[in-house]
């Protein structure tokens, strides 16, 4: 795994669901309009096309955003935005491809649920699903902002030794 951002927790454990905190961070992002379970493979080339030409090292994980109404529909399609996080705040790059944004995101609170195995929409949509029960289950918190998952091995490492994380921005309920 490639270095996480500067402040950025370590990966939750398989099958934990946790609360965790991200300080503020930088990313290269691309938007992705179609298939949402293909939007982190398309959106591969040119992120890493953007840290290649900018010389910026790889970090882990990459994160995948999904629309809001991928909360309460089991869409398939739509707009996500797929990101390559910087190191740091500090890290601005000389040039930006056309469809590449650099966008500057705030510190967020998260419910998080650790997964192992394919990085499959599935997985995503049943973690999402983990994640909606325990909101229940657990007041004091509600949802806001639009879910996501962080990706954190390579294409090279085998399916069912491959992390992720399913997260809903959560805050204090009222």
């Amino acid at each position: 795994m490639a270095e996480l951002p500067e402040g950025f927790p370590a990966p939750t454990l398989p099958g934990v669901i946790e609360i965790k905190h991200y300080p503020p961070y930088r990313s290269a992002t691309v938007r992705i309009e179609g298939a949402l379970a293909g939007a982190t493979s398309a959106a591969f080339a040119p992120l890493f096309a953007h840290i290649s030409t900018n010389e910026i090292a790889m970090t882990s994980p990459v994160e995948a955003r999904y629309p809001a109404i991928a909360l309460d529909e089991p869409r398939e399609h739509g707009q996500a935005e797929v990101s390559f996080l910087y190191g740091s705040l500090a890290i601005a790059p000389g040039r930006t491809a056309q469809g590449v944004a650099v966008e500057d995101h705030p510190a967020m609170t998260v419910l998080s649920l650790g997964l192992r195995g394919e990085y499959s929409w599935e997985r995503f949509r049943a973690g999402l699903q983990q994640l909606r029960e325990w909101l229940m289950h657990h007041p004091g918190y509600e949802v806001s902002g639009s879910a996501r998952r962080l990706l954190y091995d390579s294409p090279y490492v085998p399916a069912e030794r491959k992390r992720s994380e399913v997260q809903l921005p959560v805050r204090p309920e009222g």
